[in-house]
Formats: C-alpha cells, structure tokens, sequence
C-alpha cells in the first residue's frame, strides 16, 4: 500500500498552488483529487473583459517563490505573451486569462487526479483512507495528512429554495444561462457585490435593444465600493492575520461583520462605469428600463403563469411591496460548509462553539493538534477576510509546507506594514 505524505482534496486556485509549490521538493509526496475533468475556477463568470481585483503577482507562487516555474509571468513568456502584457501596462490579468493560467500549471504537474469525486474518508493507524469514484471505478488513496481545497457552494436564500427553471439561477452560473435570461420580459439581480455588479453591467448592455426590463435588487444601502487603498491593504498582511487570530471569537465575529467592504464591496471602477453607461443609455434612449433598488430584502419568491413573484421589503422604512420578473441571477454569495464526505473523521476535527471549524494559525484543524489535517479558505471565522483573498493564499501555502516538511522551505514574513494593529507590548 502507498502512502503520501500528504493528499490534497479540491484543485481550485488555493490547492493547485500548494501543488506547484510542493512539485520542487523531493522528500515530499503528495496527490491531489478533484472531481471536475480541469481545473474550472468560476466558470459562470468569465464575463467577457472582466479582470482580476488583485494584481497578476498574486499567482500560484510568486509571492513564495519569485523564481518558480508555475508563475504568470513564465506562463506568459511561454506563451509568447510577456511584451504585450507588459505594454498593458495593467496589474490584472482578463479573467479568463487566469483561468488558461491555471490550466496551463495544471497541465506541468503529474500529481493531479482528474474526474475523481471524493465519496468518504477513513482514518487508522495514523492513516487517512481517501476513497473516491471516477472513470476506472472506485479507488483509495492513503496520506498521513489531508489539506481540504474543495471551496465554497453556492449560497441560495431561503426563499428561493426549491426554485426552479431555466431562467433562475445563482451568479455562478450566469453564462449557462444568459442567453435564456436576455430572451425574458423582465430580468432581476439579488445581490450587493462584485458578482451582481458584473452581471447587471452585462445585462444592462442590451437593455432598450433586447426587449426586457432590468432590476437590481440590493439589501445594502448603497452601492459599497471596494476598499483598496494602500494603508488598508497592509490589513491583508500576515501580522493583521496574527493579530485577528489572537481576538476572542465574539470580537472576530464582529469585525468579520464590519469588514465586509473590504472583501464583499464593489470595484469602483465598475460602479463608475455602471453609471456612465446608465447616463448614456438615458441620453440616447430617453429612458433607461432599469430599476436600482437600495435598502430590499428579498422575503418570499413564488412562481405563477407568468413568471416570479418576489416579495422584498425596504427595510428602513419597513415597507413590503412586490416585484415581478420571468428571470432571476442569484447574486448572494457563497456558504461554508464541512463536505459530507469528511463525516467518518468528523470527531478528529476541531469545531467551535457554534459548530465551525476551529483553525489553528497554520491552519490545521485536527483535534489532536498533530498537523494532520489543513483548510484552505475556509477559516474566516478564525484567519479573518483573508482568507478567501488570493494575494494571501501563497502565505498560508508556505504555512502549511512548513508543517507538512518540520522546515520552512519558502521564507515566511512575519512583518510587512508599517502600522500596529495591536497595543504596543
């Protein structure tokens, strides 16, 4: 029987970067399963022209190891592209320039295992059993360690639970379904970030010429813009992580509340040209068949003959009123959640008060406090809005080598900012 040293489940962006940053250290074996046939990083909103919201330094590997083989600027030299992107002159790849990237990486590393579905996970003897189905049929694959990349699902509000029909959808979705959504009378999108941004900016493209009303429903009371100035971005820092780290959990949960402008905002650019586009559109139209709607909660949806009837409430003046559309895009973000397949080892694991998982500041969250198993990207209650941010997923990845080898193989900074976040000692 092999055993690996360690077995990575899901390849998203945060494990296929521990796959390129483990590739060049010979005394540690590790595989990777993911149940997709590729890598497919949100796949429903490579939305023609849209771009990262951080830099292209903030790849697989850079930020560890400026020198690897797996970093967007060797992607982009081999590809015969490194003069054009440096004439640019922008930070931020397309989008789905960064999903060919990662591709691209995926397809160097010969530890990927492709198209298998992980059904459950047994431990003994210090060992993990992984089993998973795929084309073959079922195998296992036995590590001493796990690291758990498998992301976040889709989060639907109740009251669209049990929806259904080719015209709803969850944002994560949307180019599967934007030709059916364009094709209805009246479309809506639910949500207050980044994602139901782009997707209005999509679909108001073709609002006076495509024959449909567009409406923009957001419970915040006013359109956020992303916070990304210089001394804020020092919070995605790794002294800012020791810092919250070390709150109490009650405070954690409070702050992750405050701070939601400044992972869950809006670029400021996009809102800029939301509106610019919106004026054009009046001026050229005389009217714009749009309707931004602040302060509404989405309470009730239910669907009729003809189409969805959405109960929302203005919450500030506690006013309820109705809504009608044929289409809807779910623009509500995403849950975390421990996968299924995890509940034969559930009592190895560390959980909270309130039933989450309880990281530890190398990210492990084994009970025993061994180093055996590692989360990527789902220690917000612990870690703080770090963690689902990419510029930062290099940082964790050295963490967790670091514990996986006993040595730190790629140098972990502990001090970047020039401000304190705690009282001085």
């Amino acid at each position: 029987m092999k055993v690996h040293d360690f077995i990575g489940i899901g390849l998203g962006p945060f494990n296929l970067g521990l796959a390129a940053l483990t590739a060049p250290i010979a005394d540690l074996d590790g595989v990777f399963l993911e149940r997709k046939t590729n890598v497919d990083w949100h796949p429903g909103m490579l939305i023609e022209g849209t771009t990262m919201q951080v830099p292209f330094m903030a790849d697989l590997a850079t930020l560890a190891d400026p020198t690897s083989e797996f970093s967007f600027l060797n992607y982009l030299k081999e590809n015969g592209r490194i003069y054009p992107f440096y004439i640019r002159e922008s930070f931020f790849q397309l989008r789905t320039e960064f999903q060919d990237y990662l591709r691209w990486a995926a397809a160097r590393l010969d530890n990927l295992r492709f198209g298998r579905t992980v059904t459950g996970v047994a431990w003994a003897d210090g060992v993990y059993a992984v089993r998973s189905e795929g084309p073959g049929g079922d195998e296992v694959h036995h590590g001493r360690k796990l690291v758990l990349g498998t992301g976040t699902p889709p989060w639907i509000p109740p009251a669209c639970r049990g929806l259904e029909g080719d015209t709803v959808c969850h944002a994560s979705a949307y180019l599967e379904h934007r030709d059916r959504l364009k094709a209805c009378g009246s479309v809506t999108v639910v949500g207050s970030g980044q994602s139901a941004a782009e997707v209005y900016r999509d679909l108001l493209e073709d609002v006076g010429t495509g024959g449909y009303e567009l409406n923009w429903v957001t419970r915040s009371p006013r359109f956020f813009p992303l916070e990304y100035t210089k001394l804020t971005l020092e919070m995605t820092s790794p002294e800012y992580v020791d810092y919250f780290h070390g709150l109490p959990p009650a405070k954690r949960d409070e702050l992750n509340a405050a701070q939601k402008g400044l992972y869950k905002g809006i670029n400021a650019e996009l809102i800029n040209e939301i509106y610019d586009l919106l004026y054009r559109k009046r001026f050229e139209q005389g009217s714009v068949a749009t309707r931004l709607l602040t302060n509404c909660t989405l309470e009730r949806a239910a669907v009729d003959e003809k189409g969805l009837r959405l109960g929302v409430r203005q919450h500030e003046q506690d006013r309820a009123f109705e809504l009608r559309t044929e289409g809807l895009v779910l623009a509500t973000g995403y849950s975390r959640r421990l996968p299924g397949f995890m509940d034969p080892v559930r009592d190895r694991l560390r959980f909270d008060a309130t039933g989450r998982l309880d990281a530890r500041r190398d990210y492990s969250v084994d009970a025993a406090g061994e180093g055996e198993v590692f989360v990527q990207n789902a220690e917000l209650a612990t870690h703080g809005f770090t963690a689902p941010d990419l510029g930062m997923a290099a940082h964790r990845n050295s963490w967790i080598i670091r514990s996986l080898t006993g040595r730190e193989v790629y140098p972990i900074e502990r001090r970047i900012g020039f401000q304190e976040f705690g009282a001085p000692s």
